[in-house]
């Protein structure tokens, strides 16, 4: 087996690449505090990250599963409500050629204006953050959706229609199997910006969340802890993305298998 084919193909590899990266990170930025001397306050090096977080874990493990929370509810509410409208786009012109400028208009939308607006309609619980990650999430979900949809193989449709399947048996023996990398690519697309999305809603009038964390430890110049916090955030979308990727695998091995 080459360099490259192991590089490509081992799973040992698969872990070890993606460890030596973050090492590398790491040390660079390490070294760019020393070589150019910043200050602490400006820019604390990994190890006064490391000190800030072991200083406060359960501060930080609290507001960490806050915005875990925030994050993963928002998404399977986009999820919920995604879904079903990609059909519904699919399955009528008339519907998609309604919605489709409602969609891109609402996506354009900078979500941190949108932020202030929820918290005045919906107050400071839970719900703003929730419905900020369900926006944030929508639009990639529901375009990986009809995009997969609208994949199918013609031939094969036409297959089935001359066995006399049913619209609903068109629907899950092919459409839905045809779409569903598509979907999973969407997915991962938009778990990503879930993450965002409830870091931007508790910017604004939150008192927990590790949004809140970066404000208010930015105001009080502890850069050391703002830094530990998007350290976890960071963690965050890893873990939530590569969940995803395992779910996938686990769900779609035809789908690995034929690219």
């Amino acid at each position: 087996m080459t360099n490259r084919s192991w590089l490509t193909h081992s799973r040992t590899a698969a872990v070890l690449l993606p460890v030596v990266g973050l090492i590398l990170a790491l040390a660079l930025w390490w070294v760019a505090t020393i070589v150019f001397s910043v200050d602490s306050y400006l820019l604390p090096n990994p190890g006064e990250v490391v000190s800030a977080f072991l200083d406060q874990p359960g501060y930080l493990l609290g507001h960490t599963w806050t915005s875990l929370v925030e994050t993963v509810e928002g998404f399977l509410l986009s999820i919920v409500v995604g879904v079903p409208v990609a059909l519904l786009i699919v399955r009528s012109v008339v519907v998609e050629r309604l919605l489709y400028p409602l969609l891109l208009a609402v996506n354009a939308i900078p979500k941190i204006a949108i932020a202030p607006l929820l918290v005045v309609w919906f107050g400071f619980g839970q719900w703003p953050k929730v419905l900020l990650v369900l926006l944030v999430c929508f639009f990639p979900i529901v375009i990986s959706t009809a995009t997969g949809m609208k994949s199918t193989p013609a031939d094969l449709v036409e297959l089935l229609k001359s066995l006399n399947a049913s619209k609903t048996q068109e629907f899950f023996k092919l459409r839905l199997r045809y779409a569903l990398p598509q979907i999973f690519t969407g997915l991962k697309v938009a778990i990503s910006l879930a993450v965002i999305g409830s870091v931007i809603a508790e910017f604004v009038g939150a008192t927990s969340g590790l949004g809140y964390v970066i404000t208010s430890s930015g105001a009080n110049a502890d850069t050391a802890l703002a830094f530990a916090a998007m350290t976890m955030l960071s963690i965050l979308a890893i873990i939530l993305f590569y969940a995803l990727v395992l779910l996938e695998h686990l769900l779609l091995p035809w789908a690995r298998e034929t690219r």
